[in-house]
């Protein structure tokens, strides 16, 4: 398929906001109407989407075709990552990987372009000679991110008591166009340049930070300059605050209120020479930044209103501000009110931007003097934005731009198969070719090898914890096309060292340089001075030993400082961790105490215990504090009652702006609530970067977040105790242990359950609810599917307790037990690798006996209707009496007096068809009287259907109490034939 001139559009799949296109409409139309013999297209089919910013039919009206199925293209082409499993064999893709620098979030897709000996071409690596990207979107950041943050801007100073034409604007997505919004821009500014702006926040000051000719500033800058305005000098910054000028007060007022100031600072308005004899020497401050302070808090930022945040930043250099600096500002009265992050650095030059924000929701509020993160714009701080994907909001026009350069590459990478053909900044751009890494790319599996091995604690702190000392390495020159990079890497790894990454840029012509920023990294002072000296000798090698060193084959070498990384920093203390569990239903309490337990000393013997090991160096558990979180304050507090570190709040899942404060200020989010809720807690939880921990199983929703929990850094962890968790691993050692003697599964059957123990199973139904009842009913009428002597056998939910069967395990001949379905069994044939040998695959959910039965025939009488009961509705409460009536369709009047008897309601069972043996429907009548259905005691306001009022009756009758124990069951059984 590779080079056959048939090109692939992907459905973009990993953000919803993401409509751009890399091919317009038009674009397709140029290079299809031209001919394949000019453009080396012969036919563009597109996957369909309802939500690309360009129709599926503007496609089909230029040639373009249809199809969810891009087999027969060679070159497929997106703007994000596709989905791992839309990854074709010996395919070309081109879209924006972000895997050159060995990003550990985006190796699992890395590994399937190898592995699908895919021809991978990056967007980012496309550079001309002139040493700039090709393929960028950084004017339209600019654009969106600024309109973004001016209506962010008006709603703030609203909070404040100020009224400004700001509050007009909306975000950037909101206006059909870029001409639109600028419109709306210009509106803003006509307003501000005929009725002013309140005096209280004049003057307006935007400082822009960056090159003034970069394009994600230039953009940012675009839209300031619709406003009225006026650029100032950074070193006239304090003339605007300055008082008792020459100039009256209406001349005063009329420079300040009508127009708004713009200042653009650059590195040299940042920082200052420690040597203060010596000025400011831009090759200097890249080559040694540490004889720089920072100086932007006290010349810069004292006078801003905004900061708008264009500027790329390394580790090595000094922040544009600290949260310290940021403190200090705030006590001092600094007038700034809010930050555009439009670089969205992360942990970068502003130190307190420690998340994104999405443009669903674009701005957190920043508290400096309690460091705290809010998400309204009420209250002290500072706001602050940080979107990721900014210039998806001017889809049609970014598409257009970026399908203007990208056209004129398409045809070369659609018709190739041999890349040593294409031109220099395609060859260069090309990561991996038919399933293995280019040369220029060789370096990746190294990198990966030692970041996989890397335990630092994030990327903020480069210092690793397993290496005392670390340095900041710069490397330059032909590092790549000389293969340097390897050698420099080999002097590493020799002398038994680490690195680790921190920048990468590769250079795209003959003449252009590459550049490489390593954190190397070792346990001793000596190794590292050994692969300091090894490092310099390799840039600077030594001509009297009469080899002639080609000038091509030199690098340059820059060293910082080296650090000592204090190992036992922290053991005094323990850190206090803080986990936030969701729901206070009956397995809340347990789990506050295990958790808040965690630091003391005997949780610390219980978890070396459960680890088998008696490693002195064991490192103890942080303490933890714990927070309950319920729709209903009260139910919380009586969870956390008496538990110290425990604390209460109320929160409503549904209110997302609440749902998120809570979850930001925590490290671990436990939700304990219906299954239903954990994709709106997940998505949240993915938002802020917080790990998810949930009591249930992780269905397909849960499942299809995966790539984004990859992407965010965070683990969610479903259902992982008994079933299912230890039910799978004991499967798959007895499994394993088979097939490492050839042996085959002709039969496999499991069976799990938690039941009362049988002193505690004294009730007709010989079960209780350690769990929610209406949960546990839910997931018993689940449908499920197995396999039974090679014939799929289906089982509808709602006959589910019809097909209960009975067994006797003879391990356990005391236990009359019997086992419903349990779901779709099918799926662990694939996953334990016996799909193709077992004619029997089985999972199944043990029960008493009897238990099925009696909860069909309850179901049959419409117990667990789930719809809104007529005389539940209307009227005056009724009795659990009246309502069971009304289930059995028992019309003659019975005195208030007169209880239903087992005898009357068994009869009425059999009589309406519910159930046919009567020793059956007496056990029922039974279950029913126990549960108190038949009693005159008025049904609870919050009863609204049959199904309430039986999970309301089943939690307060069928629970355990202080002193009964459950149990767990689990047997697998297999049959198996060795050779």
């Amino acid at each position: 398929m590779l080079g056959n001139g048939v090109v692939g559009i992907l459905s973009e799949s990993i953000n919803k906001w993401e409509r751009r296109v890399p091919l317009t409409p038009s674009h397709c139309a140029r290079l299809l109407h031209s001919g394949k013999d000019k453009t080396g297209v012969a036919r563009i089919i597109v996957q369909p989407s309802t939500k690309r910013i360009h129709h599926d039919a503007m496609y089909e009206d230029v040639g373009c075709e249809i199809s969810d199925d891009l087999s027969e293209c060679g070159l497929i082409v997106g703007i994000k990552q596709p989905k791992l499993d839309m990854i074709l064999h010996d395919r070309a893709y081109a879209f924006f990987s972000h895997t050159h620098k060995a990003q550990k979030e985006n190796l699992p897709l890395l590994d399937k372009v190898l592995v699908q000996r895919v021809s991978l071409y990056d967007y980012e690596l496309i550079v001309g000679d002139h040493g700039k990207r090709l393929l960028a979107f950084g004017k339209f950041a600019g654009r969106a991110g600024f309109i973004d943050f001016l209506g962010g801007l008006g709603q703030r100073y609203l909070s404040l008591g100020y009224s400004t034409p700001f509050l007009s604007l909306g975000e950037a997505y909101m206006y059909s166009s870029l001409a639109a919004a600028k419109s709306a821009v210009i509106s803003v500014g006509e307003e501000i340049a005929t009725f002013g702006l309140p005096s209280g926040i004049c003057p307006l000051v935007f400082i822009f930070t960056g090159s003034g000719n970069g394009n994600v500033s230039h953009g940012a800058q675009e839209i300031f300059k619709l406003l009225p305005h006026t650029f100032v000098d950074p070193s006239r910054l304090p003339e605007l605050f300055a008082q008792g000028t020459d100039i009256s007060p209406s001349e005063k007022a009329s420079k300040r209120v009508f127009q708004v100031y713009g200042c653009v600072v650059t590195c040299q308005d940042m920082v200052e020479h420690i040597d203060s004899s010596k000025t400011f020497d831009k090759a200097d401050y890249y080559a040694h930044p540490e004889h720089y302070k920072p100086v932007f808090h006290e010349k810069i930022a004292p006078y801003a209103s905004v900061i708008v945040n264009c500027m790329y930043w390394e580790k090595r250099f000094p922040r544009l501000l600290s949260n310290q600096q940021l403190q200090d500002l705030t006590r001092k009265g600094c007038p700034l009110i809010g930050i555009a992050d439009i670089t969205c650095d992360i942990g970068g030059s502003l130190e307190f931007i420690n998340q994104t924000t999405s443009i669903d929701s674009p701005f957190l509020r920043y508290d400096p003097l309690n460091d705290s993160y809010h998400y309204d714009m009420e209250g002290d701080g500072v706001i602050f934005s940080s979107v990721d994907i900014l210039p998806t909001q001017f889809a049609k026009e970014a598409s257009q731009h970026f399908g203007d350069v990208l056209s004129q590459f398409i045809g070369s990478l659609a018709s190739t198969t041999d890349i040593a053909t294409l031109p220099s900044h395609l060859r260069k751009a090309c990561i991996a070719h038919r399933g293995a890494l280019t040369p220029l790319f060789e370096y990746i599996p190294r990198m990966r090898k030692f970041d996989s091995e890397d335990t630092a604690e994030s990327h903020t702190n480069l210092k690793s914890s397993k290496n005392k000392f670390s340095i900041l390495v710069s490397l330059s020159g032909h590092l790549f096309d000389q293969f340097l990079i390897n050698e420099a890497l080999d002097i590493i790894e020799a002398a038994g060292g680490s690195f680790h990454l921190v920048k990468c840029q590769v250079g795209q012509s003959a003449t252009a340089m590459s550049c490489s920023e390593l954190e190397v990294g070792a346990h001793d002072r000596e190794v590292l001075n050994q692969i300091i000296d090894s490092l310099t000798s390799l840039a600077n090698p030594d001509e009297s030993n009469g080899i002639l060193i080609k000038e091509g084959n030199k690098i340059s070498l820059k060293v910082g400082k080296v650090q000592q990384n204090d190992m036992n920093k922290g053991n005094d203390s323990k850190r206090k961790a803080v986990v936030l569990i969701i729901g206070a239903g009956r397995v809340c309490r347990p789990a506050v105490e295990l958790l808040t337990s965690a630091g003391n000393t005997s949780s610390h013997e219980w978890y070396k215990a459960c680890l088998d090991t008696e490693d002195t160096d064991f490192e103890e558990q942080n303490a933890v504090e714990v927070v309950v979180a319920s729709l209903y304050l009260k139910d919380a507090e009586e969870i956390i009652d008496g538990i110290p570190n425990a604390s209460a709040v109320q929160l409503d899942v549904m209110d997302g702006e609440s749902l998120c404060k809570y979850i930001s200020q925590v490290e671990v989010v436990v939700s304990l609530l219906p299954a239903s809720c954990h994709i709106t807690i997940a998505n949240a939880c993915i938002k802020l970067k917080k790990h998810l921990v949930t009591a249930s199983y992780v269905d397909d929703s849960m499942s299809s977040l995966h790539g984004e929990a990859k992407a965010a850094d965070i683990t969610i962890l479903g259902e992982m105790g008994l079933d299912p968790g230890i039910d799978h691993m004991m499967a798959m050692k007895m499994i394993n242990s088979v097939h490492v003697r050839k042996g085959i599964i002709k039969s496999f059957t499991s069976y799990c359950g938690g039941l009362p123990s049988p002193a505690a199973a004294n009730n007709p139904l010989a079960y209780k609810f350690s769990w929610s009842p209406a949960g546990a009913i839910r997931s018993g009428r689940n449908p499920a599917t197995y396999k039974y002597h090679g014939e799929i056998v289906h089982v509808d939910g709602e006959k589910l307790y019809d097909s209960a069967f009975r067994f006797r395990i003879p391990n356990f001949p005391a236990f009359a037990l019997e086992c419903l379905p349990n779901r779709n069994s099918l799926v662990y044939g694939k996953l334990y690798g016996i799909e193709d040998e077992a004619s029997t695959i089985f999972r199944g959910t043990l029960r008493y006996e009897g238990f099925g039965e009696i909860m069909g025939t309850l179901a049959s009488v419409g117990l667990f209707n789930t719809e809104s009961h007529p005389v539940l509705r209307h009227g005056q409460r009724p009795s659990y009496k009246k309502f069971l009536c009304e289930m059995l369709n028992i019309v003659s009047e019975i005195p208030d007096g007169i209880l239903l008897g087992e005898k009357h309601i068994s009869e009425r069972i059999v009589a309406l068809g519910h159930c046919k043996e009567q020793g059956i429907a007496v056990r029922t009548a039974k279950t029913i009287i126990y549960l108190g259905l038949h009693e005159q005691t008025e049904i609870p306001v919050s009863c609204q259907s049959a199904f309430d009022v039986t999970c309301y009756r089943m939690e307060e009758r069928l629970a355990y109490s202080g002193t009964e124990q459950d149990m767990v069951l689990l047997h697998h059984e297999m049959e198996v034939e060795f050779p």
